[in-house]
């Protein structure tokens, strides 16, 4: 266990890597200079020379990107052209908003996806598989901006019971959780109820009903664990995907979180800040399938023996 995760560590090297070019050529492609965009299109074209020259923009873009590997791997990721502070430090400041919502979104997604799948699964063909299925599709197909403001009019304007933009406290989150989590509850309820239905026709299910088995037992203890490893994924790519994709919910809502940092840095060509928002959040997303894999190991025995089973085998080999 300890190699594969050294392994999979040393594997963010070029996927980070791959990442910074990719994205430092998209924002050299796209038109427009970072000094025009923040003096404004009226400044002196000597002042905006002078500017993009301080900026080092108008260098030739491997060089560019030569410098920005260089000073990254020494630890500088340089500073904001907007703010003049270091980029990290505005991610920081940001990060904890769209953390707590991705994490209270995919919780609810958990709560509304997971258990109606299992229901659907349980009860095929049944009134509440219909419902269940008929559910999935109305969640799948709401725009999140639209059940947003929906609910804004609705908790907010009407009732007065939510506040409708900012943060602050619980209640702050209620709003824009729901949002996100509703939207992506119907891939887990569909994930949910099709890896169960897979499972309950397997000949151990059949078996443990013969010997007289509770079907509580039959469901939860046998059944559900041996299909949690789709659902586990599911969650793990969701919760990672929600930490750069809440950028539609912190606007609508008006919170100030990573996405509406990163959004505001592209249109104003904020480089630095733009490619550490995004190498830092490729990097959260490969630590956390990495984390999924490690579940995976404590989920399902087979994967666990597998584990302890090289690891023993190392161990004889350097003790023979």
């Amino acid at each position: 266990m300890y190699k594969y995760v050294v392994k999979r560590l040393l594997l963010l090297i070029p996927i980070l890597l791959g990442v910074t070019f990719v994205i430092f050529s998209i924002m050299a492609l796209t038109p427009g200079d970072p000094g025009t965009l923040i003096l404004g299109q009226n400044a002196p074209k000597t002042a905006i020379a002078e500017l993009n020259h301080r900026l080092g923009y108008d260098r030739p873009f491997l060089a560019r990107y030569a410098t920005y590997i260089i000073d990254a791997l020494r630890g500088d990721f340089g500073k904001s052209y907007i703010t003049s502070k270091p980029v990290f430090r505005e991610i920081f400041a940001r990060f904890p908003t769209t953390l707590t919502l991705a994490f209270l979104g995919t919780l609810v997604s958990v709560i509304i996806g997971i258990p109606l799948g299992i229901l659907s699964a349980v009860k095929q063909y049944s009134a509440l598989d219909v419902a269940s299925t008929m559910i999935a599709m109305v969640m799948g197909s709401i725009p999140g901006f639209w059940l947003g403001m929906l609910m804004i009019l609705l908790f907010s304007l009407k009732l007065g019971w939510l506040p409708s933009y900012g943060v602050g406290g619980v209640e702050h989150y209620i709003m824009p959780a729901l949002t996100v989590g509703v939207t992506s509850a119907a891939y887990k309820l569909r994930t949910t109820r099709a890896t169960m239905l897979e499972t309950v026709r397997e000949d151990y299910i059949r078996t443990a009903r013969a010997k007289g088995a509770p079907e509580k037992t039959v469901i939860w203890n046998h059944a559900l664990r041996n299909a949690l490893l789709p659902i586990i994924t599911v969650v793990g790519i969701d919760f990672a995907a929600l930490l750069g994709g809440t950028i539609l919910t912190e606007s609508v809502f008006a919170m100030p979180g990573l996405g509406m940092l990163m959004l505001t840095s592209i249109r104003m060509k904020d480089l630095p800040l733009v490619m550490a928002a995004v190498v830092f959040l490729a990097a959260l997303f490969c630590i956390s399938m990495l984390v999924v894999d490690i579940i995976y190991a404590y989920v399902d025995p087979r994967l666990r023996s597998r584990y302890v089973g090289a690891a023993r085998a190392r161990a004889r080999a350097r003790r023979g």
